[in-house]
């Protein structure tokens, strides 16, 4: 599993242009996973929405 997500991050980031710096390289790492990864990819474990549309639906559910 954690094979395919360097395999995709170095497909959507990593290969995408020349980094300059280390530090404008770890940015975007950290961008890439703090806003894509972990927000705005859709998820199995939360039933194939992000974790956004995750914590909207059980907000609406429990009013």
């Amino acid at each position: 599993m954690i094979e395919a997500f360097w395999s995709r991050m170095q497909v959507e980031l990593l290969d995408t242009r020349i980094w300059n710096t280390r530090v404008e390289l770890a940015n975007a790492i950290f961008e890439y996973l703090e806003i894509w990864h972990n927000r705005q990819r859709r998820h199995g474990r939360l039933g194939w929405v992000t974790p956004i549309e995750y914590e909207r639906n059980r907000i609406i559910t429990a009013a």
